[in-house]
């Protein structure tokens, strides 16, 4: 599959426009600055003029990070996404909400997996997180358990994660990063944030369909890559050891 960029139509430009500078705009306070950081170090291939061209946005990706992007429809499976995150391919669809979906959405689109998850790809600790939490998955390939629990810690972190920065709460989520409300909600009374806690992660149920309200907060990406030992450790003690995992791809 491919990005049909011509496919694009003037509506298609609008929403990008408005979904971009209206997010960017609310992050400026919000979002971690590695986060903010590498949105500005990617200004010439993502930004809010125009719909991300995926051929250019993935020679920078290519070029700095040695990541690519994986053209999938919507959703996949988690262990084809995971198997894919071992080899350093992000999965983005390219169909854009319209209109009238600007501020919630069932199915991630375009917006939220260029904007939301692609920038941080730059930062090495959590591009290498996410290769390793891959590498995990293909490892542990055909057991449901432990592939249930490896979701719940990229939902946790990776779509809902969040920081703390020089005292003050931070967000470095997708699911968070990418949506005008939930980005504003984090900093209610209604939201929970919890220190980070991976033991909790593992077994933490989530629902899909409705804004979180219970979050997980980072000391910083070093702590996030970091606990990816003893979520071998964990899974090790859970399962038979599996063969080792060689990824063909490095940076």
């Amino acid at each position: 599959m491919r990005q049909q960029y011509e496919h694009y139509t003037q509506e298609h430009q609008q929403v990008w426009r408005l979904l971009f500078n209206r997010q960017l705009d609310n992050l400026r306070d919000k979002a971690s600055s590695a986060y903010m950081d590498s949105l500005e170090a990617m200004k010439g291939a993502l930004h809010g003029h125009s719909i991300a061209r995926f051929e250019q946005l993935g020679e920078v990706l290519q070029a700095q990070a040695g990541w690519q992007i994986q053209v999938v429809p919507g959703f996949i499976p988690a262990e084809d996404f995971l198997a894919f995150l071992a080899e350093r391919k992000f999965c983005s669809s390219t169909w854009l909400r319209n209109m009238q979906q600007l501020d919630y959405l069932e199915e991630p689109d375009m917006f939220h997996d260029i904007f939301g998850h692609v920038p941080l790809l730059l930062d090495e600790a959590y591009s290498s997180f996410m290769q390793r939490l891959g590498m995990l998955g293909v490892r542990y390939a055909g057991n449901p358990e432990v592939i249930a629990m490896l979701e719940r810690y990229y939902w946790f972190t990776i779509e809902f994660g969040l920081i703390r920065e020089r005292n003050v709460t931070k967000i470095y989520g997708a699911g968070i990063i990418s949506s005008f409300g939930e980005a504003k909600s984090i900093y209610t009374a209604e939201a929970v944030i919890r220190p980070f806690c991976l033991a909790h992660i593992l077994e933490h149920e989530f629902v899909k369909s409705t804004m979180q309200n219970e979050y997980f907060e980072l000391s910083s990406f070093s702590q996030l890559y970091e606990s990816m030992d003893e979520v071998e450790r964990i899974l090790g003690e859970r399962c038979e050891a599996p063969t080792e995992y060689v990824c063909l791809q490095t940076v």
